[in-house]
């Protein structure tokens, strides 16, 4: 029992210090102009904002292992949002453009707790349009980063001296460098490497299949190879986007499936709704945390969050 009220006690403290840091201010309110301004670009470029989906029968089965998060609703197995990639494709049967603020759950192992840049709770931009091709989504991706980047820059003035930060507006077409490249030169580690080496934000383009998973859209002339991309912030901080285009067609998403392993079962709904027909498309998710952890120049992603919740570790 002594044990418990110790730990009860040092996360209260430590939210409390949190909460009344003078730094959290300007974080914060850079946050908030962030979310505005990226909602005002996409609806300039005629979005509809969808409500989030926050349990589903279905989610993003993603590419490395965590922690399994779910309930049972009257004997129904729901799972905690990781993506909104499947909502977003089928939210294209009813618009041509779609974008969500998208809280997502994902319970990364402990180890994740000392990279600076994950949570296991954290708010995701994602958008989707129809029959779009991933060259459109780049540029869109280069469009929307350097509008909020200008708008911070422009209306964040105070935010930014308290934070001591002077914020540089990239140039487009920002660089592009294939995974094969990028993974020949420097291995595992290639994503931290390159990110410290750059001064600019900077493109990881063309995954091959084992990198990622089966609704990423495989090249018809490339095979093996994924019409995808990672957007990276330079400075070391790391993975910004990622996105492509989508696997639509009923064959070959059950190929993918089966070459990657997945349990077939468990997206008997999705499946069903390609059956029916789903439109080709292209989109991305850009995590909001780490976009103001790289605009405030922030060492650890749970300072860009009022309540941060941090892998294996016990948070309010």
């Amino acid at each position: 029992m002594s044990q418990q009220i110790f730990e009860e006690d040092y996360v209260i403290e430590r939210c409390y210090e949190r909460l009344t840091s003078p730094k959290l201010m300007p974080i914060i309110l850079i946050k908030n102009k962030v979310r505005e301004e990226m909602a005002n670009f996409l609806r300039k470029q005629k979005f509809i904002e969808i409500s989030p989906v926050i349990i589903s029968p279905l989610t993003d089965p993603l590419a490395h292992p965590i922690f399994e998060g779910g309930i049972l609703y009257y004997g129904n197995k729901y799972y905690l949002t990781r993506s909104m990639i499947f909502h977003k494709q089928m939210a294209l049967l009813a618009f041509k453009k779609i974008f969500c603020f998208s809280p997502n759950v994902r319970l990364e192992l402990k180890e994740k707790a000392g990279s600076g840049r994950h949570l296991i709770e954290f708010t995701q931009l994602d958008l989707e349009i129809r029959d779009a091709s991933r060259e459109e989504i780049m540029k869109l991706g280069e469009r929307l980063v350097i509008h909020v980047l200008t708008k911070v820059k422009k209306d964040c003035k105070k935010e930014l001296e308290l934070l001591g930060q002077s914020l540089h507006i990239p140039s487009p077409p920002f660089k592009r460098i294939k995974f094969e490249e990028a993974y020949s030169k420097y291995g595992e580690r290639y994503e931290d490497i390159l990110s410290r080496k750059e001064k600019e934000p900077f493109w990881i383009v063309d995954f091959p299949i084992w990198k990622r998973e089966f609704y990423d859209r495989e090249y018809e002339d490339k095979e093996g190879f994924l019409a995808d991309m990672d957007l990276i912030y330079p400075e070391g901080y790391g993975e910004a986007l990622s996105g492509g285009e989508r696997e639509y067609e009923y064959e070959k998403i059950i190929e993918r499936m089966e070459k990657s392993g997945v349990d077939i079962k468990k997206f008997s709904f999705y499946l069903e709704m390609v059956k029916k027909g789903l439109h080709p498309s292209a989109g991305f998710g850009i995590g909001l945390e780490r976009l103001v952890k790289f605009i405030c120049g922030l060492s650890d992603i749970q300072c860009a969050i009022l309540f941060p919740k941090i892998p294996g570790e016990c948070c309010i």
